[in-house]
């Protein structure tokens, strides 16, 4: 059975097929025109999903080897994300599962990025979660821990009460003037810079939540104290900073993790989402199996970012449960 996939939440369109469970294509048309912006404008993305949707479906249906009338569904992610750019999608998917006669299956996008660690590129890829397992699920978006029973049964046990890791990492790169997105440029810094450089603010919030706007404010005040004796100071320590910004955040998002890990006793841990490319973050979970004896799954780079495979997958297992999306089902742009 195939199933068509198709991602348009933010700002990439992407389209994936699936043989049961098995992926057979992914393609992902993303967007340069929102660099010179420092961010995603809404109104660009929508329109360049617009031009993005028909050719990335086809290339996907050519590179999986199938004719569209092999389809037997149609998956696609509903939401949450930008409203435009899901009513790209949302719209796409409707019309063609019409057209084709099959059903549809709406998915929600942070469980996709939650269940990526399911897609198999071969019918020999057995390294996957059993359930229950962690899963740290961290975005410009979203700083999340999920406890996941099963593939329909997850539970935010932690989440950020105000900016999400990958948003507080966005907004300190364009204080330092590093461009957009920030994410990667800070990462690659990181590479080179001393980790210990810099003390910032760190949140004293109870429980397995998170909190980030303390961080992203500390960082801002500092800089422009450093600013005042030496106007080039990001110049001269730029990747210093980077690595110090990038220790802070790991070491907030793994500290929530270890204490929900102790308190449930589940030692099968995953990561997710955009933030889950990054180098230090991907260290700490690898430091932390080997300290705390925990077993990790981290995702590969291509199903970090939003992408349809992870669509694709968590549809399949919708599709055997036959849970399937009316026509009239709208899309939604937040959770309820």
């Amino acid at each position: 059975m195939y199933i068509l996939a198709i991602e348009s939440s933010c700002d990439d369109t992407s389209a994936a097929v699936l043989q049961d469970d098995i992926l057979l294509s992914n393609v992902t048309a993303s967007q340069a025109v929102h660099e010179e912006y420092g961010g995603v404008v809404p109104e660009l993305a929508s329109r360049a999903h617009q031009q993005n949707i028909v050719p990335v479906v086809d290339a996907a249906i050519r590179r999986a080897g199938i004719k569209k009338e092999d389809l037997g569904a149609v998956a696609f992610t509903r939401g949450p994300g930008l409203m435009g750019s899901l009513l790209v999608g949302v719209s796409f998917a409707k019309g063609f599962a019409r057209s084709l006669g099959v059903p549809m299956i709406d998915v929600n996008h942070l469980q996709g990025h939650v269940l990526a660690h399911f897609i198999k590129e071969k019918d020999e890829d057995h390294r996957q979660p059993t359930f229950p397992f962690l899963c740290l699920l961290v975005s410009g978006g979203n700083s999340q821990i999920v406890r996941v029973n099963s593939y329909k049964d997850m539970e935010i046990i932690g989440a950020t009460i105000d900016d999400a890791a990958g948003e507080c990492i966005d907004k300190c790169a364009k204080v330092m003037g590093l461009g957009y997105p920030g994410g990667p440029i800070i990462d690659k810094l990181a590479r080179e810079g001393n980790p210990d450089a810099f003390e910032f603010s760190k949140p004293n919030i109870k429980g397995y939540d998170y909190s980030f706007s303390g961080l992203k404010t500390s960082f801002l005040y500092h800089l422009q104290d450093w600013q005042q004796d030496d106007p080039d100071f990001v110049e001269h320590h730029k990747a210093d900073l980077a690595a110090s910004l990038e220790k802070t955040v790991v070491d907030i998002l793994m500290k929530k993790l270890r204490l929900a890990v102790k308190d449930t006793g589940i030692r099968q841990v995953a990561v997710a989402g955009g933030v889950s490319a990054n180098t230090g973050l991907r260290n700490a979970f690898r430091d932390h199996a080997w300290r705390y004896h925990w077993t990790i799954f981290i995702p590969k780079f291509s199903y970090t970012t939003d992408n349809a495979a992870m669509i694709g997958i968590t549809g399949y297992f919708k599709y055997l449960d036959k849970d399937f999306a009316s026509i009239d089902l709208p899309a939604y742009a937040r959770m309820a």
